[in-house]
């Protein structure tokens, strides 16, 4: 993980969104530009909230094992006390059955906004949303809700997991909106505000000609997105 970065730095990205931070990251070529987000099948449950960025905390859940024995949630709280803020909590699934997996609802919620956190992330179930919405600035990004919390159990706290083909480790930082989750590569982190900037003013004037009356066809690179 890079250096903490600023409250300053933390408000800069927290003002932009999801996509033109994966452009931003892209310029850097640290990484596949296949790689480093969440697929399709990660919802953002709260669209109205702003950007969330956080360090994530990461642990492996499960919630549809009857009778199977974990280490306990109290494991994962005392990791989160402790951990770089804001905090995502980062929980993989690794039941047998995804879909009908649930691990946070109202309660959960409430002690990790309590300790730090901004949101969860998992590639699971989550449950009491508008309770959550109420709570106030913590997003839900989900495979979806579930209605039951089955047998929710605490495996491991603070491995590298993956959630939708996006490998985390803990401390990583997350950027995520409406479109999905990104992670930020430590190499660019305190550059990549700045850099998207850049993208959207090249963005803008792309839009710009495409507007003009006198556009016919846009001469120059294919646009494309």
């Amino acid at each position: 993980m890079v250096a903490k970065l600023s409250f300053e730095q933390i408000s800069a990205l927290r003002r932009i969104d999801s996509p033109t931070i994966s452009n931003a990251i892209e310029t850097f070529k640290v990484r596949p530009r296949v790689a480093g987000y969440v697929g399709s099948d990660i919802r953002c449950i709260l669209p109205e909230l702003p950007p969330t960025v956080g360090y994530a905390v990461t642990c492996t859940v499960d919630s549809t094992t009857e009778g199977r024995q974990g280490i306990g949630f109290q494991k994962l709280y005392e990791l989160l006390t402790n951990a770089p803020k804001p905090a995502i909590v980062v929980m993989q699934d690794v039941g047998p059955d995804r879909l009908h997996s649930c691990h946070a609802g109202e309660v959960m919620s409430t002690l990790m906004k309590r300790l730090g956190a901004i949101g969860i992330l998992t590639d699971g179930g989550l449950r009491d949303a508008k309770e959550v919405a109420t709570l106030g600035g913590f997003q839900y990004f989900c495979a979806g809700l579930v209605v039951s919390h089955g047998n929710p159990i605490c495996v491991s706290v603070g491995d590298e997991v993956t959630i939708s083909g996006m490998r985390v480790c803990m401390g990583d930082l997350l950027h995520g909106d409406v479109n999905g989750v990104v992670s930020i590569p430590d190499e660019c982190a305190d550059q990549v505000a700045e850099a998207a900037y850049r993208v959207w003013a090249e963005e803008g004037e792309t839009l710009r000609r495409i507007a003009s009356p006198e556009f016919v066809t846009l001469s120059g690179p294919e646009v494309k997105h």
